[in-house]
């Protein structure tokens, strides 16, 4: 059975797999006061206040080739996955590490553009775990991935828009709104990897009742569900709780987010990988 990685960078939210060689590429967020490296000691919630009360610009980093090249070093066959090219450089770093890596004649490497982030990048790194497993050749865990990313999607619930507006993605008087007036922005990942804002809500629970529509409409019966919140563990719950009431055969898994995605969602936003089956 040939021995493979399984690498990501830090936004599928994961920092280790059971049974699995896997590594991950930290991303940064970056602000003129401080810089917060998405490693295993970063202190998200900390991270997350400061950004409350940081008024200046604020942006997010992918890692570099070197930083890639890392994470790569010492396996013969790697699966990349990355958050999508729609938002950030990650996938080009990492295509342009793999092809160095390959090169140089130290192994081969896949890299797939996830078009999407947080947990829908998880379904899909928990899936090339489960391949591996299964002891398929590196060539159909390949075949296998792109095929399964085609059935996974990704929607989301912000409640705050700051940071996007800090970092110049959107007006900072379209920002300011959605705060004062309680609206949540309720969307979804798109087949071209950028993100939609679909709904605007008042308050949380008419919010999470539009993802229970937007899942319905697109398929979804039954499979694996991935709840990613910041801060947001009750919001995540009453989410888990509606969907298995709406769907008899899913299989919900919740985690708090990392850093990368908690930047992205900001305090009390919800993401949710789904499968369509």
């Amino acid at each position: 059975m040939e021995k493979i990685r399984i690498v990501t960078d830090s936004s599928s939210d994961i920092t280790a797999l059971d049974m699995i060689d896997f590594a991950f590429a930290p991303m940064k967020v970056i602000t003129k006061e401080r810089e917060f490296c998405d490693d295993t000691s970063l202190d998200v919630s900390e991270m997350v206040s400061f950004l409350l009360k940081y008024k200046g610009r604020s942006q997010s980093s992918c890692p570099n080739v070197t930083e890639w090249l890392n994470a790569f070093e010492g396996a013969e066959r790697i699966i990349c996955i990355t958050i999508t090219s729609g938002m950030s450089g990650s996938f080009n770093s990492a295509s342009a590490a793999a092809r160095q890596y390959e090169s140089e004649g130290r192994g081969r490497v896949f890299v797939l553009d996830s078009l999407s982030a947080g947990p829908e990048i998880t379904l899909i790194t928990r899936r090339v775990a489960e391949l591996i497993q299964e002891g398929l050749s590196f060539d159909e865990i390949c075949d296998r991935t792109r095929e399964y990313a085609k059935t996974t999607g990704l929607v989301f619930m912000l409640k705050s828009l700051k940071n996007f507006a800090n970092n110049g993605r959107i007006s900072p008087i379209v920002a300011k709104i959605v705060g004062i007036a309680g609206i949540c922005i309720v969307g979804r990942a798109s087949d071209e990897g950028t993100l939609e804002p679909m709904q605007k809500c008042r308050g949380e629970r008419r919010a999470l009742i539009a993802i229970c529509d937007e899942l319905a409409s697109r398929g979804v019966t039954s499979g694996r569900i991935s709840i990613g919140h910041c801060n947001n563990e009750a919001g995540a719950n009453t989410l888990a709780g509606m969907l298995r009431e709406r769907f008899n055969s899913v299989d919900i898994e919740i985690h708090p987010m990392r850093g990368l995605c908690s930047f992205y969602a900001e305090d009390g936003g919800v993401l949710v990988g789904y499968e369509r089956r």
